[in-house]
């Protein structure tokens, strides 16, 4: 990435138009420096990874010269710990969940353009669950679960053969039906782009129950 300092001084030297402009906007305060090379459109989801530092502003707007390190900074990395840190159950998922929820959505990447490599995702809020069961036979104070879904809101990056690298928001979503039926179990997942939780989580109530039904008289799917 070439020598910072010096890229540093010279951008104090003669500050760019855009930072200028940030600086006044934010008498006071702190204007981010991002690696642009990290990122796609650096007017989207930024990840914190990304951001070099921080320029402090004076109060008159203008920049001090002062520079915070973000001692994060660097290739931003996978970040699944609102689903992992969850109590919620999710052995249905398999003993590793984020290893499986970014392995489907790495392969419907790939089945939409060939070719594509998953680079980091980050799930940016608590996850949203549905879980469908029946009592059991002998004991009603128990149940037997036969339905799990959940919805997630994203953030990830993709590349892909002659494309540059774009950064991805939106919402994945997971059900899977047949879990009291070993051998019939049934899983289907969605990723719907710029889709927001609250929305993911209303068609996940109908979702769950899509998955692993006959279609209706007259439909072919």
């Amino acid at each position: 990435m070439g020598d910072i300092s010096a890229e540093r001084r010279r951008i104090l030297q003669s500050p760019p138009p855009e930072l200028v402009a940030e600086a006044t906007a934010n008498p006071g305060g702190s204007v981010a420096a991002i690696d642009s090379d990290l990122i796609g459109d650096p007017n989207g989801y930024v990840p914190g990874e990304t951001v070099q530092g921080f320029w402090r502003v004076g109060e008159d707007g203008k920049l001090t010269g002062e520079f915070v390190e973000n001692p994060n900074y660097g290739p931003p990395k996978d970040n699944f710990s609102k689903l992992t840190d969850s109590e919620h159950w999710l052995d249905w998922l398999g003993d590793q969940p984020a290893v499986a929820v970014r392995d489907s959505i790495a392969q419907i990447l790939d089945e939409q353009v060939p070719g594509a490599v998953l680079e980091w995702t980050k799930v940016l809020d608590a996850p949203r669950y549905l879980t469908a069961g029946r009592p059991q036979p002998d004991d009603e104070s128990n149940v037997i679960v036969t339905r799990a879904s959940i919805a997630l809101s994203f953030a990830l990056s993709v590349t892909s053969p002659g494309h540059k690298r774009e950064i991805l928001q939106g919402a994945f979503s997971w059900v899977a039906a047949g879990l009291d039926q070993p051998g019939n179990r049934k899983d289907r997942v969605w990723l719907d782009l710029r889709a927001d939780l609250d929305w993911a989580e209303t068609e996940l109530r109908n979702r769950i129950y899509l998955v692993g039904q006959p279609p209706a008289p007259g439909i072919t799917t």
